[in-house]
């Protein structure tokens, strides 16, 4: 399982890029002297040459004297020209002049950035060169250590805001990355020789912050008053560690997992501004005395835990500055800038719980049983519960209209054991939304660069973090088309995730389907683009942690959401993965067939490159002249190769990344030929990189996890068997006189409660979803699955909890005290059976009426397949407001209920039709095309319902009408044939007709 870190307060949120290293002191070196020595001649002719050389062949830049309206009078001769241009270079030597003495005033008083000279981005920025030089050898280096770093950016860089560690890891750029890493050293060497000044412990200077109850605003959070307070939401951690399990006045403690509650008290940090926070021991007479004795008491709870809190701070400052997490004495941990959140995310994104508040699997005491290889890979969780949705609606359908064997169904196999703890951390760990904003960015900038006749840039990797998106270029490629932006440097562009938003879904193709997830740094995910490696990827590490790696490599690349089509080979693993994308995957069973068979495509995508006029498969694939041809193929080889297949391989991989093909080639040994990257899987979940400077928790599908998702897949298969979707609905409802429900909820149409009072305030509709998840699922719903159904965002522990205990007090309990919101023996939240929707009644009819008493009672089956009917209202939860439910968007009741309809609709129309009473068949088929407007089957009973009536126009009527709704696509092969054989003439009858 991949090992996760919990952020210190001083921790970064980017990602590192190195392993802690030991700082060494740079000796200077003779060129150090003469790099000194130049840039001191070269200030002396700049500040002192320059202007004694002026003075002396041009003249001061000052006249004698001081008449314009003379000299406007005077014609513009050559010399007029050339005093202009005087004047102009003094001008230039004075604002040089004044950058020299702005740097120099910024080095010697060790302020690290200087303040800006105006118009003077070149001139200060080789000013600021000039100086370094001229003072690293010198005594005050050391103070000047600071603006070091900004050497060789400009000065605009100097001035952007921390940008994320995306852009800060150019771990595929190792020159870059061990220049700035050593840089950081120092800086951190440095600091770790400088006593920090601790923190005001006068009660004077403590101030305190009073929580606000939601009254025309959202809840507060402590992110949002570190924001507001101490300017950075980051720093929420402080505002935790001083108010960690001191007693509130309602006597509950801020804890581990909790939410602030109205009526609290924070301490709050020594610099914290804000009108609303409350200064102490004065008396504060803004606020009421029965508060002010509150803040009073609780201000005398943390003397001790200051103490206590100090020591440990102090400690923890030790060993950060001794090295950190593992490290021997005398080294430093350097950690890359804080990313700050991205302005303009809105309110929705402030409320969203930090990351230490939101429940992790370690911390839920109700985690049991979900794999946390799946929450934690939520584009891999996302793709792959797209990927199963999509099957079993495959399924569905095909079984309805009777495709395989004539068999019917609605209700697909329930998972069980291992399978239904996947599915759950599938629904749980799942990240639609952010595959959404991934796909739509990379063929929003490919459309935007294909207006502009500029090709695709080569992108090694993509960064996630904190929803923003970052590109990783191989080369600089320019300046990005707005809104993405550069980053650090010109190798990279960034998105924020605000911009992101505005994307359109775009008509082109997908500019970079190899990429996928290898795992996070921090709080960063790492997208590596497979098809753009120059070479191959090799994988070293034991041989089922390599295939936890490879499975998750496959899994994603045959499901995931910003790819249109490629092809992916599996060598020596992963012949039952093929389950998931038969399309996509495909399984060879060794080397030598592999090395045939890319040979061959080699040659053939190079031969299709020259005949196309296109250096790569970048220029080929969007634009005017998109190919199909272009989609990648990534080869995926478990099997370690022998050293004449490696070279072999490494040979038709040179040219890979040019042609469009990956390779990940694992080894047991770690030195593979030909590898151009390499990396290693550790036993605890680690991916290293060191050439690359990356160092992730690796994101894994273990085996156990793998078989498990690959028995989902399976079960859903329409052509898996008869264990297909089943006749039986999983939940039967008593619909004799004495089953009547104590809670009746009406789903298909209007959402209405029958039994229950409606609940007050503002949870109401978060009650009225929680029900309606757990009517859709009556075999359980894990409590986790439950509240990331309703907070997508995350929620905490505690806010669930209480969630789930006004739902139990709401549903009150059966008569014989039992409650109507129970766990089961798995942990899982179900519904008593007094607890009913009409769903269930309707699934319970039907079933009824064509499998119970239906079968051998006529006017019984008439009966049901009646009451059936008049359940239905409309779609399901047609009311339900914008933004809510979209939960719905995973299952596939959306599916089931119009085939549900239609197949009750058929069933009544044929129970009419045997007594010829075509005008009640074609009555209780016009009822159920309300709900299943799009169901060919019931268009086609219609038709030969109408044609019993004997009624030529009105047979022809209704073929207009399909036409009509038919639209360009014309009517289905079935439906025309149908009218062929009932109505020869009703093509020239439609069109005579209009």
């Amino acid at each position: 399982m991949p090992r996760r870190r919990s952020p210190s307060p001083s921790s970064s949120t980017a990602p590192r890029n190195r392993t802690p290293q030991p700082v060494r002191v740079r000796r200077r070196t003779f060129g150090d002297f003469v790099k000194a020595f130049l840039a001191f001649v070269a200030l002396a002719v700049l500040l002192v040459g320059v202007p004694v050389a002026l003075a002396m062949t041009a003249g001061w830049p000052f006249p004698e004297t001081f008449e314009p309206m003379e000299w406007l009078k005077q014609d513009i001769s050559v010399s007029t020209f050339l005093s202009i241009l005087t004047f102009v270079v003094w001008l230039a030597w004075a604002q040089f002049t004044a950058c020299v003495l702005v740097e120099m005033k910024a080095a010697l008083s060790g302020v690290g950035v200087p303040g800006r000279v105006p118009g003077a981005g070149p001139s200060q920025l080789l000013a600021r060169q000039l100086v370094a030089a001229l003072l690293l050898v010198g005594a005050t280096a050391a103070s000047f250590t600071p603006s070091l770093a900004q050497l060789g950016q400009t000065y605009d860089d100097n001035q952007r805001p921390t940008v994320a560690a995306a852009q800060q890891t150019p771990g595929l750029f190792a020159q870059q990355q061990e220049q700035a890493a050593g840089t950081a050293a120092a800086v951190a060497e440095q600091a770790s020789h400088t006593e920090a000044t601790p923190a005001a412990k006068k009660q004077g200077d403590t101030k305190f912050y009073r929580i606000q109850p939601p009254e025309g605003r959202h809840h507060d959070s402590l992110w949002e008053i570190a924001e507001r307070h101490l300017g950075d939401g980051r720093r929420y951690k402080e505002i935790f560690e001083l108010n960690k399990d001191r007693v509130q006045p309602d006597g509950s403690r801020l804890s581990e997992a909790s939410l602030i509650r109205p009526g609290w008290i924070m301490e709050m940090p020594g610099d914290a501004r804000g009108g609303d926070l409350v200064e102490m021991p004065d008396d504060a007479p803004e606020v009421s005395p029965e508060v002010r004795q509150q803040i009073s008491d609780y201000a005398r709870t943390g003397d001790g835990a200051h103490e206590q809190g100090g020591d440990q701070e102090q400690g923890g400052d030790q060993a950060q500055g001794s090295g950190g997490e593992g490290s021997g004495g005398g080294t430093a941990h350097v950690d890359l800038p804080q990313q700050r959140p991205a302005p303009g995310t809105g309110h929705a994104d402030l409320q969203r719980p930090a990351p230490d508040q939101v429940a992790t699997p370690a911390q839920d005491s109700s985690s049991f049983g979900l794999p946390e290889a799946l929450l934690t890979a939520p584009l891999l969780a996302a793709g792959l519960l797209g990927a199963l949705g999509h099957r079993r609606r495959q399924a569905l359908w095909q079984s309805a209209f009777a495709g395989i064997g004539g068999r019917r169904g609605m209700e697909p196999p329930t998972p069980t054991g291992d399978a239904l703890d996947v599915q759950d951390a599938l629904l749980v760990g799942a990240d639609p939304e952010g595959v959404r904003l991934l796909d739509r960015s990379l063929r929003g900038l490919a459309a935007s660069l294909a207006a502009e006749s500029r090709p695709l840039p080569t992108v090694y990797a993509a960064w996630m973090s904190n929803g923003d998106l970052h590109l990783q270029l191989a080369q600089p490629s320019g300046k990005p088309p707005s809104p993405w932006q550069l980053g650090q440097d010109q190798t990279f562009w960034m998105l924020a995730r605000a911009d992101a938003e505005t994307y359109e879904d775009v008509d082109t193709a997908a500019p970079y389907p190899g990429l996928v997830s290898l795992g996070t740094m921090d709080d960063s995910r790492l997208l590596l683009n497979l098809e753009s490696v120059p070479g191959i990827v090799s994988l070293s590490g034991r041989e089922e942690d390599r295939a936890a790696v490879f499975a998750s490599v496959a899994a994603e690349l045959a499901t995931n959401g910003w790819s249109d089509r490629m092809t992916i080979t599996l060598v020596g693993f992963g012949e039952d993965l093929t389950a998931l994308a038969p399309s996509r995957l495909r399984h060879l069973d060794g080397i030598e067939a592999l090395i045939e068979t890319m040979e061959a495509e080699t040659r053939q995508r190079r031969g299709a490159l020259g005949a196309a006029g296109h250096d790569s498969v970048l220029t080929g694939r969007t634009g005017p002249a998109q190919h199909t041809r272009w989609a990648p193929h990534l080869v995926l080889l478990a099997a370690e190769p022998s050293p004449e297949d490696a070279m072999t391989l490494a040979e038709l991989a040179a040219d890979a990344s040019r042609l469009g093909i990956g390779y990940l080639v694992g080894t047991g040994s770690g030195d593979l030929p030909g590898a151009a990257w390499e990396m290693e899987i550790t036993g605890e979940g680690r991916l290293l990189a060191p050439l690359l400077g990356l160092e992730l928790d690796a994101q894994l599908l273990p085996a156990a996890e793998r078989r498990a998702v690959v028995e989902l897949f399976t079960d859903a298969d329409p052509e898996h068997g008869p264990d297909g979707p089943g006749t039986t609905p999983p939940f039967l409802v008593d619909i004799s006189e004495q089953g009547r429900p104590a809670v009746y909820a009406r789903l298909v149409g209007p959402y209405e409660i029958i039994g229950l009072e409606t609940p007050d305030g503002e949870r109401s509709a978060l009650l009225h979803e929680a029900l309606a998840l757990l009517l859709l699922h009556r075999e359980g719903v894990h409590p986790r699955v439950l509240s990331s159904a309703l907070w997508p965002r995350g929620v905490t522990d505690d806010v669930r909890e209480a969630l789930l205990d006004r739902l139990r007090d709401w549903l009150g309990t059966d008569p014989d005290g039992t409650p109507r919101l129970r766990t089961d023996d798995a942990g899982r939240l179900t519904l008593a059976k007094s607890v009913v929707s009409d769903l269930d009644v309707l699934r319970s009819l039907y079933h009824e009426a064509t499998q119970g008493r239906g079968v051998d009672s006529r006017a019984v089956r008439g009966r049901l397949l009646t009451d059936a009917l008049v359940l239905v209202r409309g779609p399901l939860l047609a009311d339900r407001p914008e933004g809510r439910y979209r939960w719905l968007t995973h299952e596939i009741v959306d599916a089931q209920l119009p085939l549900l309809v239609a197949d009750t609709g058929l069933a009544l129309a044929e129970f009419h039709m045997e007594k010829n009473r075509a005008e009640k068949a074609i009555e209780a088929l016009n009822a159920a095309l309300r709900t299943a407007p799009s169901d060919e089957r019931l268009w086609n009973e219609l038709l030969r319902a109408t044609h019993a009536l004997d009624d030529p126009e009105r047979l022809t009527a209704l073929a207009s009408d399909l036409l009509t709704r038919s639209g360009a696509r014309g009517l289905p092969p079935r439906t025309e044939a149908l009218l062929d054989e009932l109505l020869p003439t009703w093509r020239d009858a439609v069109a005579a007709a209009g």
